[in-house]
């Protein structure tokens, strides 16, 4: 069928629409051939259903129903349409004159039937004679791409903020910072994942270009290899002075420095080179003795100092208690005691 004649139809089912349903404020779309004209597979992805009004369901739960029925049929078509795309498209593109594929679906993307499809709209219709709830859905699929588009190039540009910010903080040795900037950016990759996927499907002519594939993967990268490089954690100088009962030992420190290196930080020889210096200053003391046991107390001062921010961001008093067969090892035990505390606290302060 030419278009001449395709128009003509359209205009005669149109017509004959209007004299059959106008009468009665029938919408256009209860009638299957005129809805399927109007609303072409080409140009709209849609939902129609009916539910009819029964003793057990009122007006207000048959058009609830009718309501859901048509956006879920609405989304299983769009739903369909990335499944599809999932497992056959790939984008080709160059990169340093080397052609490499990237499949736009990764493992990081998330389509479900609980999706929201942006722009969709639902009209309802109750014929009173049969009883019966009539609801459709429609989306336009060019406003769709419009709208995922936008959408795309607005997450892009919050990742290169986030990285840019980032970059910036290390430059200043601020790396808990800059590593925050970079876990605020990772989630919206997700999105940019989702709307590339979309795009995919609804647009049979997305290019490299139009899914900014390019600069996606080159920020990805850029992200992941700054991330291996600030895992190496905060730089944290450790000084003071450990004394148990007049020897100079490093129990407390070894002990929190321990702790957190397992948060990431890393420790350095020098306060000129470090993000914090942690002062950590204990004295022991004798307690009691009682039937060949002895028992002693450890008194701690700390400080945290933050080497940016020029100032102590913590600092506290602890103490720690130990009892054994002599001395020196009641003092170690409570020194231990006082060194698990102190590890716990630092810990909620160095990010």
């Amino acid at each position: 069928m030419n278009k001449v004649n395709k128009f003509c139809l359209f205009l005669f089912l149109s017509l004959f629409s209007c004299s059959l349903f106008g009468q009665n404020n029938v919408p256009s779309w209860v009638d299957n051939t005129t809805r399927n004209m109007r609303y072409a597979d080409e140009v709209y992805y849609t939902g129609f259903t009916a539910v009819t009004v029964t003793q057990n369901k009122n007006l207000e739960k048959a058009t609830a129903e009718a309501k859901q029925t048509v956006l879920g049929e609405l989304t299983n078509r769009v739903l369909a349409a990335v499944s599809s795309s999932k497992s056959q498209v790939k984008v080709s593109i160059e990169n340093n004159n080397k052609e490499q594929i990237y499949s736009v679906f990764s493992s990081d993307v998330s389509i479900s039937s609980e999706m929201e499809i942006v722009g969709s709209k639902v009209e309802t219709y109750f014929d009173e004679k049969s009883k019966i709830v009539y609801a459709f859905a429609y989306a336009n699929k060019y406003e769709l791409i419009g709208y995922y588009k936008s959408n795309l190039s607005v997450n892009i540009n919050q990742i290169e903020s986030f990285v840019k910010t980032a970059q910036d903080l290390e430059r200043n040795n601020e790396k808990a910072k800059a590593r925050q900037q970079l876990e605020q950016a990772k989630p919206l990759f997700s999105k940019v994942r989702y709307a590339q996927g979309l795009l995919i499907a609804i647009d049979g002519n997305a290019t490299a270009d139009d899914l900014q594939q390019t600069k996606t993967e080159q920020l990805y990268n850029l992200l992941t290899q700054m991330q291996a490089k600030l895992a190496q954690g905060v730089f944290v100088y450790v000084f003071g002075n450990e004394n148990l009962f007049g020897k100079s030992e490093n129990i407390i420190a070894n002990k929190v420095k321990a702790d957190l290196a397992h948060k990431g930080c890393s420790f350095v020889d020098s306060a000129e080179k470090a993000d914090f210096r942690l002062k950590i200053n204990a004295d022991v003391r004798l307690s009691s003795q009682s039937d060949g046991m002895v028992f002693c107390y450890t008194d701690v001062e700390v400080e945290l100092f933050d080497n940016h921010k020029q100032k102590a961001v913590f600092a506290d008093s602890f103490s720690g208690k130990g009892g054994s067969s002599s001395q020196e090892k009641a003092g170690r035990k409570a020194m231990e005691e006082a060194a698990n505390k102190i590890a716990e606290k630092l810990t909620k302060w160095i990010e």
